[in-house]
């Protein structure tokens, strides 16, 4: 299991510091390259969808790393 933590690690996509909530859209437009509020629209746009958008966020929320490096669904499975 800690070989799928590592490979999620390696993408190099990291919650951003610039957040309001729980930092994904931050860390997209960061790996992006762009705007955070336009990432942020896009993100909430996602919303209307149903269950998609909010399930969609959900997963990358609990499978994205932080700045640190640490995953929350690692730390949950006590990997």
């Amino acid at each position: 299991m800690s070989n799928f933590f590592d490979s999620l690690r390696g993408l190099g996509f990291r919650r951003g510091p610039r957040r309001l909530v729980g930092g994904i859209a931050g860390g997209i437009a960061d790996k992006l390259g762009l705007n955070v509020w336009l990432v942020r629209a896009l993100v909430l746009a996602s919303f209307l969808l149903p269950v998609l958008g909010v399930g969609a966020y959900l997963a990358v929320w609990i499978l994205s790393p932080w700045q640190d490096g640490s995953i929350p669904a690692e730390r949950v499975l006590g990997s």
